[in-house]
């Protein structure tokens, strides 16, 4: 009867455990960005929470609605941060959050941010944010870059770099903090439009962001 007892908690304590991390995986923020090109659906990593939370800060305030993606390279990314009223970024950075299994694929919610010189530490922008679009690169340029970024990429992340693409000379500068899980049809509509010399879109491409379930 014990016996029975012990298996019984020891079964319903595994089962808890399991659940609890389910929901711990369930608990990724969800955002939807909306454009006059399409949708783009992303996730917000929980172990960046610094930059998770300044996200879902911003968004919640309406801070993003009616600002535009105004610099976009085509097979590098496409970016935004401006607030709608068109200010360069909120007047505050937030400290890297550097994860070796996030990573520059395409698709990745990355932070901009200022240059070394005058930014040492890798500080991020408070509102200036891109998603990769990318290209696809081979092993020799992956190694150059593991050496160069000091990094070590795994297996499935080359495989990624070479089969999907992305822009892995980022790694290890730029913190990545979210990741696309739908519209990348979207990302690729907006990286190709027509724009200036300072790779603004000559039309403007408005965005709305919003947290969704």
């Amino acid at each position: 009867m014990k016996k029975a007892i012990s298996f019984l908690i020891v079964f319903l304590l595994t089962l808890t455990f399991g659940f609890s991390q389910n929901l711990q995986k369930e608990k990724n923020v969800k955002i939807l960005i909306h454009t006059d090109y399409g949708d783009i659906t992303a996730i917000l990593y929980n172990k960046t929470p610094l930059h998770r939370d300044n996200f879902v800060k911003l968004v919640n305030s309406g801070y993003y609605n009616g600002s535009i993606f105004h610099r976009v390279i085509n097979n590098f990314m496409i970016q935004g941060g401006h607030g709608a009223d068109g200010s360069v970024d909120p007047g505050y950075t937030i400290p890297a959050e550097f994860v070796p299994e996030y990573y520059h694929k395409k698709g990745a919610l990355a932070a901009a941010r200022q240059g070394d010189k005058v930014n040492p530490e890798k500080k991020s922008s408070g509102s200036q944010f891109y998603i990769v679009q990318g290209k696809k690169w081979n092993d020799k340029f992956l190694n150059k870059i593991e050496i160069k970024n000091n990094i070590k990429y795994t297996e499935e992340q080359k495989q990624i770099y070479k089969t999907i693409g992305g822009t892995p000379f980022l790694d290890g500068n730029y913190t990545v903090f979210g990741e696309v899980v739908k519209g990348f049809d979207v990302v690729d509509k907006i990286a190709v439009v027509q724009t200036n010399k300072a790779n603004k879109p000559i039309n403007d491409v408005k965005m709305t962001i919003k947290i969704i379930k």
